[in-house]
């Protein structure tokens, strides 16, 4: 089978993602969700599509997060 690129996903939704507090101190589920974003330290931003289960751990974490679409 051929592989998919991302021109063929129909212009699914991004998001940039910036983490504003830091996760030292927080419950392990909010740690893991941010590091599961690819948010390494303080306002360090990634480009992510927007499918459920990133949205799912934004909306958990959002209270350290600024989310903004692309």
């Amino acid at each position: 089978m051929a592989k998919k690129d991302d021109s063929m996903k129909g212009g699914a939704k991004k998001i940039r993602v910036t983490l504003l507090r830091s996760s030292a101190g927080q419950l392990a589920m909010h740690q893991n969700n941010v590091r599961g974003l690819g948010l390494r330290r303080r306002h360090h931003s990634v480009e992510l599509d927007a499918t459920p289960a990133v949205l799912g751990m934004v909306r958990q974490s959002a209270f350290m997060l600024k989310v903004e679409e692309i």
